[in-house]
């Protein structure tokens, strides 16, 4: 045992950068694999606390004052029931900000879907004009309990008793109300009801939908929410960023394990004599197994006891998204069994690469074997011998030769430097497609910057008149948006009517072309997917008690709403209703055009009859995905230098053997080094090749993806520049000449006496 491990030191001494560097791209993986853990929890466990403390309703249905909402209460399947409330819409406002907002009138709080109080207190009956705030909602005002909202245009004044989380889908600003609870007598105009279905069985939504619609009427259910689609809101980018994580820590693992393997069956090759004399001297073949296993599993388990310590530790003071998510992390059950088994996991899968490279060095036999005086495969080929022929340089020829000769060990040492190189582009593309987010908006479905809804006080001509005068504004487009029934009554979508057949809206379209004619519409994949259609075909659904017939002509890329999305023009909608006016209007804006500041002089034209918001942008919320990426490029990049490294080191112990052979045919040191230093950059050519023409699809392909599984469709996939792929490539191969160049010239110059030792 002291043998051993005095070997393994001398061992450790001899490779301190090859064991710095394992380390380092462990606590790497490590961490981001934790990072991701606790991202997926942050995603799913509070919305799942906050239904569960809330007894919440798996179906929240929206109806007509005059429908008998009572008779859901029997609907089969149906445990319990929470109202109906009586609703109003409503427009607050506090420190300038404002927010639409649905006013639910709730004498108490009730049994099931209750607000889980998180400051202040309930309302007090003896305080009618008491309000308590949904917490998202309460954010976006920046109000706290005591705070005092606005009604605009009118005398109203409300008091923030508290401020509570919901199981509800939560505010989006010009999507989705916030959810303000009431005293019933606060309610003074109700538009209608709202009632909350707990189910014995979850599974069974949709048809409890079905039955309710069946019911009421379909004239009279307005908008239906269901617990997936709030489970799936609250979820947004956390799940996307853990997802991230988490396949980039996965490859990263592979490409670290098999960076180890390659490591050492390298080292292996190198050292056959010394592993023959500690045979010889009475070392077992399962000694010196147990120790290139241990060495390496020490190395890795040192790197991930120091990403989970540092994750624990220091995890939740990270600023953002991501320090959030370890905080919450931190107190969930599951959290304690993640933090071991993700490290133990890591250092396992480690582990096993190097037992499979190490169990090489256990057959290697007690009595050297001389090697043979040149490899398989290394006779000069017919192409090499034609370069050499039309006199290319000696040594650019030999060392392409070299780079290739034994094919299949050539191959594996080109894949294993590819990997990382194609996470590297995947990683790239995905840093790409999220600044074309910001960058190029309208080629992603949001062509417009702000939305602006009136509070009625203002004429629709008086509206468009205060838009158009401002010059930053470059157009606007009218439009309105109603829920809409699918066919089968199991839920509702957004339909909206947008622009004017004289001045279409400007869709972002991925597939088929833009609506023109009468009844044609785009609509988002999520929509597609939902009602399980294709553009081309004809859709029916039911706006109140009117069906609405509509011809798919086009996918668009629809950000909003999951992509459960059919637009229309205004025109085509008024076909059905010649009343309908425009609820709000989408602005395009001029180039250059600062959209904070056209709100501000839009609000302050409208004399607080407008109100003015900046179009959500789905990128805004992947912020943390910039400093994620970059992090997983340097993780990346640490385990492409091992494995670079292991390939210097074999290439120049190979050329060792013909050191003799190519001195005695003339060729200078120079030259000899140059032929190390050409095979080496004709394998990290190779490889970057290989990682781009990799890459580049992959990235296309899970983008892709990505973009289907939320709604938002396929198409938003976007390539790095040729720039930044050329200066990757090219990082890669002056990298690899420039790590050779001293080992190889180093070699070359040996004495003649060490160069026949390693002959033999």
């Amino acid at each position: 045992m002291r043998a051993t491990l005095r070997w393994a030191h001398s061992d450790l001494r001899a490779h301190r950068g090859e064991a710095l560097f394992i380390t380092l791209a462990t606590a790497g993986i490590v961490a981001s694999l934790l990072l991701a853990a606790a991202l997926f929890g942050y995603a799913t466990n509070p919305w799942q606390r906050t239904f569960t403390q809330a007894h919440g309703a798996h179906v929240w249905i929206h109806t007509a004052a005059s429908a008998d909402a009572g008779r859901l209460a029997r609907l089969d399947g149906v445990e319990s029931v929470a109202g109906p409330y009586r609703t109003e819409s409503a427009t607050v406002a506090v420190r300038g900000v404002r927010a639409a907002v649905e006013l639910r009138g709730t004498p108490e709080p009730p049994s099931v879907g209750r607000p889980v109080l998180t400051a202040g207190r309930w309302l007090d009956p003896a305080l009618p004009d008491e309000v308590v705030l949904e917490s998202r909602l309460a954010r976006a005002l920046l109000a706290e309990p005591g705070d005092t909202l606005t009604l605009p245009g009118t005398a109203r004044t409300l008091t923030v008793a508290g401020i509570a989380d919901s199981a509800e889908p939560g505010y989006s600003p010009g999507s989705r109300p916030g959810l303000v609870w009431a005293l019933p007598s606060a309610v003074r105009s109700p538009g209608g009801e709202v009632t909350g279905l707990r189910l014995g069985d979850p599974a069974d939504t949709d048809y409890a939908v079905q039955r309710a619609v069946t019911v009421l009427g379909a004239g009279a259910v307005g908008e239906v929410s269901t617990w997936q689609q709030a489970r799936a809101a609250a979820q947004g980018e956390n799940r996307l960023l853990g997802q991230v994580l988490g396949l980039f820590g996965l490859g990263a693992l592979a490409a670290a394990g098999l960076a180890v393997h390659g490591a050492i069956g390298t080292r292996i090759r190198g050292h056959l004599r010394d592993i023959s004399v500690l045979k010889a001297i009475g070392f077992t073949p399962g000694q010196v197994v147990r120790v290139f296993l241990l060495q390496h599993l020490a190395y890795a388990a040192l790197g991930a006891v120091a990403a989970a310590a540092l994750t624990e530790g220091l995890g939740s003071s990270v600023p953002g998204r991501l320090g959030d998510a370890v905080g919450v992390w931190q107190t969930l059950p599951g959290h304690s069994l993640a933090l071991s088994a993700v490290p133990v996991g890591a250092v396992l899968f480690i582990g096993l690469t190097t037992g499979l490279a190490a169990w090489r060095a256990g057959r290697v036999p007690p009595v050297p074997v001389p090697r043979p005086s040149a490899p398989a495969g290394g006779r000069l080929t017919g192409l090499a011998r034609g370069a050499l022929g039309l006199r290319l340089p000696a040594a650019l020829v030999l060392g392409c030769h070299k780079a290739f000769a034994g094919r299949g060990r050539s191959l594996a040492g080109v894949a294993r430097l590819a990997l990382p190189l194609t996470l590297i582009v995947v990683a790239l593309s995905a840093w790409t497609t999220i600044d074309r987010f910001h960058s190029s908006p309208e080629r992603v479905g949001l062509p417009t910057a702000l939305a602006v809804r009136s509070d009625g006080a203002l004429g629709d001509a008086r509206v468009r008149a205060v838009l158009t005068a401002d010059r930053r504004v470059a157009a606007a487009y009218p439009g309105v948006e109603v829920a809409a029934l699918v066919p089968g009554q199991t839920g509702t979508i957004a339909l909206r009517g947008l622009g004017t057949h004289d001045r279409p809206y400007p869709y972002a379209l991925a597939e088929g072309r833009a609506a023109r004619g009468p009844d044609e519409a785009v609509a988002g994949q999520g929509l597609l997917d939902l009602l399980h259609v294709r553009v081309g075909d004809w859709v029916r659904m039911t706006v109140g008690e009117q069906p609405q017939i509509l011809h798919i002509v086009g996918r668009s890329l629809e950000p909003q709403n999951a992509g459960r999305v059919v637009t229309t023009s205004l025109d085509t909608l008024r076909e059905n209703d010649p009343r309908l006016s425009p609820a709000f209007y989408q602005l395009r804006l001029r180039p250059g055009a600062d959209p904070q500041r056209v709100a501000g002089a839009l609000t302050a034209a409208g004399r607080g009859h407008l109100d003015v918001h900046a179009v959500p942008n789905p990128a805004d919320g992947l912020s943390p995905l910039r400093a994620v990426v970059a992090g997983l490029v340097a993780v990346l990049a640490l385990i492409g230098l091992v494995e670079l490294l292991t390939a210097i080191g074999g290439s120049v112990r190979e050329g060792e053997r013909d050191v003799l052979a190519l001195r005695a045919i003339g060729m200078s040191p120079r030259q000899i080094g140059a032929i190390t230093v050409t095979a080496t950059t004709c394998t990290a050519l190779a490889a970057a090749v290989a990682g781009t023409a990799l890459g580049l699809p992959l990235a296309h392909r899970l983008i892709d993806a990505q973009g289907v599984s939320s709604g938002i469709g396929a198409g938003i996939a976007q390539s790095p520049p040729a720039g930044l792929l050329l200066a990757l490539g090219a990082g890669a191969v002056l990298g690899a000449a420039a790590l050779t160049a001293l080992p190889a010239a180093r070699a070359a110059r040996r004495r003649q006496a060490d160069t026949l030792s390693a002959v033999a």
